[in-house]
């Protein structure tokens, strides 16, 4: 499997289809196959880039400091690498965050901008869940932070309804887990990520994505971002939780490839 060498690090990627470039940029957890159910449908259109951030993954598991600035730079070091200029940059969660310093420190590498489930600054409510999160992974290990997951990221019924393949994905998960002190570390980068001042100065097209009952990253945050941005555009999903694009695929999938198509025509001319 292809891998990137950014500084003392590698950074494992898989490239999919052909067109205009896609980089998807995956959440707190890290790996690129949390995009699985995205990668074909988007592939028909674009060459879609999936990768394992630094720490996570197939990637190098690095004990460090970690930052959503630097987090930022490994995708500028993977373009790089690729010899890509500038893409469409889908971004859940933290990958929306890490779009945020993209659009704010590096707009030239940018085509347009999807910030999915993701946040302005962490308030007391998200301080609190995060920390429930790294106490799991702390005093519980990799199974027990697997196993409390999908209570943040999917919505009761589709629990309910996907429990034996969730029970799948964790048993696999484990394998390719971080050190516990690399998890927190990433908690820890969550947590101290701000860049709300300079919000303003994202001039790239921006989509925000959020559904209705997201329990980690509530929807208010996704307000800011859209009032924050200038000439950023909002949808709100009814429903599919803090992980939509994997609960309510179809419905995600439209929206977002529909945004991303209509920004590389007004590209193109």
């Amino acid at each position: 499997m292809p891998k990137a060498k950014i500084d003392d690090i590698e950074i494992h990627y898989d490239i999919h289809g052909d067109g205009p470039p896609v980089l998807l940029v995956a959440g707190l957890g890290g790996a690129g196959s949390y995009w699985a159910p995205q990668v074909e449908p988007l592939s028909k259109h674009f060459k879609v880039i999936v990768y394992d951030h630094r720490g996570t993954g197939q990637s190098t598991h690095q004990k460090t400091r970690y930052t959503v600035e630097g987090m930022a730079r490994d995708v500028l070091g993977l373009l790089d690498s690729l010899k890509i200029d500038d893409v469409h940059l889908i971004g859940h969660s933290t990958g929306g965050a890490i779009g945020q310093v993209l659009g704010i420190e590096a707009p030239q590498r940018l085509r347009s901008i999807v910030m999915y489930a993701s946040w302005t600054k962490s308030d007391p409510f998200m301080h609190r869940v995060m920390e429930v999160r790294k106490a799991a992974v702390l005093n519980g290990g990799a199974m027990a932070y697997l196993r409390a997951t999908p209570v943040f990221l999917h919505p009761s019924w589709w629990v309910n309804a996907n429990w034996q393949k969730l029970e799948e994905m964790e048993a696999k998960a484990v394998a390719a887990f971080p050190d516990p002190e690399i998890a927190a570390s990433r908690i820890d980068m969550v947590l101290a990520f701000d860049r709300t001042a300079d919000l303003h100065k994202i001039r790239t097209p921006t989509l925000v994505v959020c559904a209705e009952d997201d329990f980690l990253t509530p929807a208010y945050f996704s307000h800011q971002l859209t009032a924050a941005i200038p000439g950023a555009r909002l949808v709100l999903m009814e429903k599919g939780g803090h992980a939509a694009s994997q609960t309510m695929t179809e419905e995600f999938n439209r929206i977002v490839t529909g945004y991303v198509l209509e920004q590389e025509r007004r590209h193109a001319l």
